[in-house]
C-alpha cells in the first residue's frame, strides 16, 4: 500500500466519491493507493485536495514530509 493508499484509509475516505468528484477514475485512484511505482500528477492532487476541502500541502506533508535535502 502506498502514502496515498494509507492516508486514504486512515482518514476514512471513500475513493468512489473522490473519483465523482473529481473526474480521476476508481481505477487510478486504486493504483495511485496500491502501486509503488505510480507517481501522484500535480492536477491529480489538487482535484483530490478540493474534493476533500483540505490545502493540498497537507496531504504533501503527509506523502512526502519524510523527504530530506542531501548535504
Amino acid at each position: 500500500m502506498t502514502e496515498l493508499g494509507k492516508y486514504f484509509k486512515q482518514k476514512s475516505i471513500n475513493k468512489s466519491e473522490i473519483a465523482r468528484k473529481t473526474g480521476i477514475s476508481s481505477s487510478r485512484l486504486s493504483e495511485l493507493s496500491r502501486n509503488e511505482k505510480s507517481r501522484l500528477k500535480a492536477e491529480e492532487l489538487y482535484l483530490i485536495s478540493l474534493a476533500l476541502d483540505i490545502p493540498a500541502s497537507d496531504i504533501l506533508e503527509k506523502l512526502y514530509g519524510h523527504l530530506k535535502l542531501k548535504n
